[in-house]
């Protein structure tokens, strides 16, 4: 978490009973930020777009991306009916089985536009395009663009293939 420490930077003197000092904050760099960021340049989105975020940790990662300025970003708790109204969905798989991901895919593919990205983040053992993900991809209408492994994890980006695609209901 980032926590904003000030120091001194001057110490101004009003009159002979009053002193004010002048506080600078200084930023730290939290490490979910840096774990963001990978997702972030996937999806090539910019600070406006809509982003929704679901998986065992998307509450920080939601309070991550609003430190480095993504204020549209929310997770699944509070996003609303799915009309197709986001631009990425940030998909935190790092702890669940391909399993566990096609479910989570089953109702999120219908909050992401039909020009909206998917970025799917993994554990770095589990492979970031391996043939059943991309399956399971294909499966839901997306086709996988590019993919960067990190040093927490890999994600792989995906887009719709067709603009009028829909997820199969169960």
């Amino acid at each position: 978490m980032r926590r904003l420490h000030a120091r001194p930077e001057q110490v101004l003197q009003m009159d002979c009973n009053t002193m004010v000092t002048v506080m600078k904050p200084v930023r730290i760099t939290a490490t979910g930020e840096r774990n963001v960021e990978p997702m972030i340049a996937l999806a090539h989105c910019s600070k406006l777009a809509r982003i929704i975020v679901t998986g065992a940790n998307s509450a920080e990662v939601v309070v991550d991306l609003h430190r480095l300025g993504y204020q549209r970003a929310t997770a699944t708790t509070n996003c609303g009916l799915p009309a197709g109204q986001y631009d990425v969905a940030l998909l935190d798989g790092r702890q669940c089985s391909i399993k566990a991901i096609e479910t989570t895919l089953d109702w999120l593919v219908d909050f992401v536009g039909t020009a909206g990205v998917l970025i799917v983040w993994l554990e770095p053992h589990q492979g970031a395009a391996g043939p059943r993900l991309r399956a399971v991809l294909d499966s839901h209408g997306f086709r996988i663009e590019a993919g960067t492994l990190h040093e927490r994890g890999a994600a792989v980006a995906a887009r719709r293939c067709e603009t009028g695609t829909t997820s199969k209901v169960a």
